[in-house]
């Protein structure tokens, strides 16, 4: 497949998204682009939030994990299905009984405007860098397999495909995403089940016989309870899956607020619990094609592809879909898959992004309506500016799996956000706000300073995801002491 096919492919699928905009962008209101009129199906919105979810992360790189890790990443999903359900039967209730278009303004109500723009300010940063890390990994795939030979350099690619991603997002909003995120879903999963289809044909193997096979069991391994002082011991990656489940979808703007467009609760928390149930199998399937392109690789003698020297699992997928000769079928469909990846992920972060600041930074709600729409808009466009230069950025840091990274910045950005909201709902307390700040800080460098220390000196444990859950115990107990005391 060349890069003029690949472009020609990424122009068709553009263009239906552009007319997708066009249809659900009509009203052009403040309305629609932040809750989309409160009117969306619950099941659209369960199955679009599969491809917001996984995105190119894991398209790419949890099938690249697999070398390393074998299938130790279902432990941490199994603690993400739990998570759905505190998410389902905790939080939604409390968001659809204050009627808010930013979660965040619950802490506003609950404790003060501090605490509100801690909240606020810890999503931001976490979607920031967690868009940036979905968008660096398919940048990345676009530029070693398309605008290279193009000679178009990364930062181009980069501004390009944001660019895109702007311009079908800037009337619609929140109404466009849902919709857009059904079809790029279901391109993602036909792209998954149509490469473990080739890839097994070309192994002269059916489904069951690769799943019997033993070159799988090499992979395969799900459960790990051995070492406990390791980083992927059961116990510790379920709590941290569980955990960042909580925060990075119950707690964040991005994944609520496509839940918040829903007709009631009952849809919103019926499309939550299905949602986390099919991630689940999902998730696996993802496992499944990526010990059948190790497999495969051995076979063919694929070498795992260079980056600045350096073997790049990450890249494994591309390499074998796009450079072997598995034919145009399996090439075409990796592509409108690493594409919708790319989108799905990327479109609902810049909208909520754009949400968040206008609503928890410059108060949109209470500014005059005239005003509303066209600064709605200039944010829209910041926030496109802003991922952009955060993206690069990462061409010149990122030296770790990008689903490995992903999940480590979930362990300090969100841990304020799970300590605030596990205060308020679990306790009675007021709080002296002006010093949430201070807890929030003080709490993230103590994890820092604990997540540096080298496992020699811990006996050999190696820190993991329990980084989270231990970052909004501090935060927690920080709280406590600055809580108001009843006379």
């Amino acid at each position: 497949m060349t890069s003029t096919h690949i472009l020609l492919l990424i122009a068709a699928y553009f263009l239906l998204l552009l007319l997708i905009s066009y249809f659900t962008g009509k009203n052009d209101s403040n309305v629609d682009f932040f809750k989309a009129g409160k009117q969306s199906p619950w099941y659209l919105v369960a199955f679009g939030m599969i491809g917001a979810s996984l995105s190119g992360v894991t398209f790419i790189s949890v099938p690249g994990w697999v070398a390393s890790s074998e299938f130790s990443y279902m432990q941490v999903v199994f603690g993400y299905m739990v998570g759905y359900f505190v998410i389902a039967y905790i939080l939604l209730p409390i968001y659809y009984r204050l009627n808010v278009t930013s979660i965040y303004q619950y802490l506003e109500q609950r404790f003060g405007s501090t605490s509100y723009k801690v909240g606020a300010i810890s999503f931001f940063v976490s979607r920031v860098l967690g868009a940036s890390f979905r968008l660096f990994l398919v940048a990345l795939v676009l530029q070693e397999f398309v605008f290279d030979d193009l000679n178009v350099r990364f930062e181009i690619t980069v501004a390009l495909s944001i660019l895109l991603i702007w311009v079908y997002t800037f009337r619609g909003g929140i109404k466009t995403i849902v919709w857009t995120d059904t079809l790029q879903t279901l391109f993602m999963l036909v792209a998954v089940g149509l490469s473990i289809y080739f890839i097994n044909d070309k192994l002269n193997w059916s489904f069951t016989e690769f799943l019997a096979s033993e070159e799988l069991t090499e992979y395969s391994k799900i459960i790990f309870t051995e070492d406990f002082f390791s980083k992927n011991h059961f116990i510790k990656s379920f709590l941290g899956g569980l955990f960042i489940a909580i925060c990075m979808t119950g707690l964040d703007q991005d994944m609520m607020q496509k839940n918040l467009t829903c007709k009631s609760l009952k849809d919103a928390q019926k499309n939550v619990v299905s949602f986390g149930l099919v991630l689940v199998v999902v998730n696996f399937v993802f496992l499944l094609l990526g010990a059948l392109l190790f497999i495969y690789a051995n076979k063919m003698n694929i070498a795992i592809p260079l980056l600045d020297g350096k073997a790049k699992t990450d890249l494994l997928f591309p390499e074998i879909a796009l450079n072997s000769d598995l034919g145009p079928v399996i090439a075409i469909t990796f592509m409108l898959g690493l594409i919708a990846a790319a989108y799905s992920s990327a479109d609902s972060a810049l909208t909520s992004l754009t949400t968040s600041f206008c609503i928890d930074f410059l108060g949109i709600e209470k500014k005059e309506d005239n005003h509303q729409k066209k600064t709605r808009k200039l944010v829209h466009i910041g926030m496109s500016i802003l991922l952009i230069i955060v993206v690069i950025a990462f061409k010149y840091v990122l030296d770790t799996n990008v689903i490995d990274g992903l999940l480590q910045v979930a362990t300090y950005t969100y841990g304020p956000l799970l300590g605030l909201f596990t205060f308020g709902i679990f306790t009675k307390h007021k709080i002296k706000d002006k010093y949430t700040w201070v807890v929030a800080a003080i709490s993230v460098v103590l994890i820092y300073v604990f997540a540096s220390i080298p496992p020699e000196i811990l006996g050999g444990y190696k820190v993991g995801y329990e980084l989270l859950p231990i970052n909004g115990l501090l935060t927690f107990i920080g709280l406590w002491f600055i809580r108001i005391k009843e006379v």
